[in-house]
């Protein structure tokens, strides 16, 4: 198993990718601290998988400390963080106000921050670790009205070329994971916006969505999952400070094809 014996904290794990990462990695031998705001799914994953729950806002320090103290107390120590937590206001830059702006940066890139720097001083005592983070294709380009979420997605990528470049040589390595469209809680609540318009359901909006990417479809959260596996193990032990793009080949179509669409 690629995570025998190893202990990882998922941020944002009760539901979607954090959850499917939480399971992936119990199957491959790791024991798993899930956190996020919601008790109930939490408790559920942590069943599953034999880990614990951590329920708390990922903009809370408190919580963060109380995340890590427990990966300490029932499992030993920590070598793995998946900082997967996140959120997303709509809006261009004139519409989005100062309260939207700072809890999107509150929770997508302090609450990242946070429970890395709260991780650190564990990964660094076991001399190694895989610092995950996910971010999204929103970092690289941008859609309409995402001014707050697609700022905080290229926020974490500085973040992760900073954590490689100053903890590599103590044996810990950073990467960002960058999902394009991916069918979770949070996709249905985007895709609803289509309905009645450009689509009758949620399914005929994802296939809306991705109609111009390669593979034609949206990803599964397991699919996720399996990219912050490979970060974490040690299938990718020379690989930190970089980018891992999951978006189904989305960044590599030149739009201006379509212009020769059939309408």
């Amino acid at each position: 198993m690629r995570l025998q014996d190893r202990v990882a904290i998922v941020s944002g794990g009760g539901t979607g990718i954090g959850a499917a990462t939480a399971r992936l990695f119990a199957r491959e031998g790791a024991k798993v601290v899930v956190t996020g705001r919601r008790p109930e799914p939490l408790q559920a994953v942590a069943e599953e998988t034999g880990g614990r729950a951590v329920a708390g806002d990922t903009a809370d320090l408190e919580h963060l400390a109380d995340a890590v103290s427990v990966a300490g107390d029932a499992f030993g120590g920590l070598d793995i963080v998946v900082a997967n937590a996140g959120l997303g206001f709509g809006g261009a830059a004139a519409d989005v106000d100062d309260e939207r702006w700072g809890r999107t940066f509150d929770v997508n890139v302090t609450g990242a921050f946070r429970l890395i720097r709260a991780a650190l001083p564990s990964l660094l005592e076991r001399g190694r670790g895989s610092i995950v983070i996910v971010s999204s294709v929103s970092a690289i380009v941008s859609g309409t009205e995402g001014a707050a979420y697609q700022a905080s997605k290229a926020a974490l990528l500085g973040l992760t070329r900073s954590l490689a470049v100053d903890y590599g040589p103590r044996g810990i390595r950073a990467n960002a994971l960058l999902p394009g469209w991916v069918i979770t809680e949070m996709g249905d609540r985007a895709m609803e916006d289509l309905i009645g318009d450009a689509a009758t359901s949620i399914e005929d909006a994802y296939g809306v969505v991705t109609r111009h990417t390669p593979l034609r479809r949206a990803a599964t959260a397991e699919e996720m999952a399996s990219c912050c596996l490979f970060l974490a193990s040690g299938e990718s032990s020379y690989v930190t400070g970089t980018t891992l793009v999951a978006d189904g080949g989305g960044l590599a179509v030149d739009l201006t094809e379509t212009a020769w669409e059939p309408t």
